[in-house]
C-alpha cells in the first residue's frame, strides 16, 4: 500500500519551538492519519538545529537538518558557517528544493514563516505543487507578535497574496476564546477564509520515560532552550523551598557552559540543576508547581495538567510571550510575573502558597493534536484513492474536520 507522505518544516533560529512543536504534529499525524484514511504514514522533519536529532521522531520518518542561522541585533546570519548570509540562504533553499522535489510530500506543512528565511522555502513550494497534486499549509502558534510587528513581516514574507497562491489552509494552533490573532490584528484579514482553529497542541503529547527520578514532592522550573533563560533560572536557583520540598531546574540544551555552570555553583541546598529531560509532561504533572517561560510547547504541556504555574515571559526580542502569559493569566490558566521584578524571596512565596492546589483547566480548547489529523485527512482527500468501507471512514474524517 503507498504510504503518504508528509514533509514538515520549521527554519529553527533561537530555541527549540518550531522544531518540537513539528515533532508533536509528526506523532499525532503518524499515529492518527491511518485510520483517518487508510494509508500508513511516511514523513520528514526539516529543521535547522543540529540538536533536532536528539528528539525521537515516529517510526517511518527521518531528520532533514539544514544548515544554521541565528538572529542578531542586524537580523539573520549563518550560525557556523563562514560564509555570507546570502549564499547560507541560497544553499538552504537549493537543499530545500531538492528535498521537497525528491520526496514529493502529499503534504506539506510550514512552522510560522511562510517562505522561511529571506524566502528561501518559496521556489520549493512552487516546484512541489508544479509537480504534485501536494497540499500545503501554514501553520501558527496562536500569538505571532504585536500586530506592527507581525504584518512587517508578513509583508517580508510576500505578503496575503503570495500566501494564497501557495497554501491551500492556515492552521492556528490555538483557542480563539483565550487569544485570536485574526481578531487582535496580528494575521492579514485577507486569510480569514483559509483559516482553521485547531485547539492548543496539548492533550496527546506522550509523557516520556521518566528516566529522572525525585525522591518526594518538588517544584519544577525550565526555561525552554535555555539560550536565555539563565536569568529566570538563577532566581529559581536562590528562592528558599519550604521543608521537604526538592526543586528541579531544566536549564535547557542551548544554555551556554559558563552560564549552567554557574547556575549549579549558586543553587540552594534542595535544588536539582539538568541540562534537559526527555519527559517533560511527565515531571510537569508529578511536579508541586511549575515555573516557566511562555514559549508556546511550555506552555501546551502546562495546559494539558492542573498544576499551578507561573509564567515569567521573554521581556525581549519579541511580544509574543508577553501576550501569551497575558491572555492565559486572563483565562484564570496560570500567573504570570514579570521579569524585571521577580525576586528569590517574590518567587519563594509564590511557590509557597501554591502547594498542594490544583488548577481547572478544562474549558480550555486543548485538542489540537486530534483536530489536525482530521483537518490533513480532509485536505488529502484528493490524493487519496479510497475503496470499500474506507469511503465512509474518509467521509467521516472530513465532516468532522470541517465542523
Amino acid at each position: 500500500m503507498k504510504k503518504l507522505r508528509v514533509a514538515l518544516y520549521s527554519h529553527d533560529s533561537l530555541g527549540l519551538g518550531h522544531v518540537r512543536r513539528n515533532l508533536a504534529l509528526a506523532h499525532a499525524l503518524s499515529n492518527q492519519l491511518p485510520g483517518l484514511t487508510g494509508r500508513p504514514v511516511t514523513g520528514v522533519l526539516i529543521s535547522g538545529t543540529a540538536l533536532a536529532p536528539g528528539f525521537q521522531v515516529p517510526a517511518g520518518w527521518d531528520w532533514v537538518i539544514l544548515p544554521g542561522v541565528e538572529k542578531g541585533p542586524d537580523g539573520y546570519h549563518p550560525r557556523n558557517l563562514a560564509v555570507p548570509m546570502q549564499d547560507l540562504v541560497s544553499l538552504r533553499a537549493a537543499l530545500l528544493e531538492a528535498v521537497l522535489g525528491g520526496f514529493r510530500p502529499d503534504l506539506i506543512v510550514v512552522d510560522r514563516h511562510p517562505t522561511g528565511i529571506h524566502r528561501e522555502l518559496e521556489a520549493a513550494l512552487r516546484r512541489a505543487r508544479a509537480l504534485t497534486p501536494a497540499q500545503v499549509v501554514l501553520g501558527l502558534r496562536e500569538v505571532l507578535d504585536s500586530p506592527e510587528t507581525a504584518l512587517a513581516e508578513w509583508d517580508s514574507a510576500g505578503g496575503a497574496q503570495l500566501v494564497k497562491d501557495l497554501f491551500d489552509a492556515v492552521w492556528i494552533y490555538g483557542d480563539p476564546a483565550v487569544h485570536d490573532p485574526l481578531a487582535a490584528g496580528e494575521i492579514p484579514e485577507s486569510l480569514r477564509s483559509m483559516i482553521r482553529y485547531t485547539g492548543y497542541l496539548a492533550t496527546g503529547r506522550p509523557p516520556g520515560s521518566g528516566k529522572i527520578c525525585m525522591s518526594g514532592p518538588y517544584f519544577l522550573t525550565t526555561v525552554g532552550g535555555g539560550a536565555d533563560g539563565h536569568a529566570l533560572a538563577s532566581i529559581a536557583a536562590a528562592a528558599a523551598l519550604p521543608a521537604g520540598i526538592g526543586h528541579l531546574i531544566v536549564a535547557g540544551p542551548q544554555m551556554p557552559g559558563p552560564e549552567l555552570a554557574d547556575l549549579r555553583r549558586h543553587a540552594t541546598p534542595g535544588v536539582r540543576v539538568v541540562e534537559a529531560l526527555d519527559d517533560m509532561v511527565l515531571h510537569m504533572r508529578n511536579a508541586q508547581a511549575v515555573v516557566s517561560m511562555g514559549g508556546y510547547n511550555t506552555v501546551c504541556e502546562l495546559l494539558s495538567t492542573s498544576v499551578p504555574a507561573l509564567i515569567v515571559p521573554r521581556n525581549h526580542s519579541r511580544s509574543e510571550q508577553q501576550i501569551r502569559a497575558a491572555s492565559l493569566a486572563r483565562a484564570g490558566y496560570l500567573d504570570r510575573h514579570d521579569m524585571g521584578t521577580l525576586t528569590p524571596a517574590i518567587l519563594a512565596a509564590w511557590l509557597a502558597q501554591s502547594l498542594g492546589t490544583k488548577v481547572d483547566r478544562r474549558l480550555a480548547h486543548l485538542n489540537g493534536l486530534a483536530r489536525v489529523p482530521q483537518l490533513a485527512a480532509a485536505l488529502l482527500q484528493p490524493v487519496l484513492q479510497p475503496a470499500g468501507s474506507r469511503a465512509e471512514t474518509i467521509r467521516e474524517g472530513a465532516a468532522r474536520a470541517a465542523v
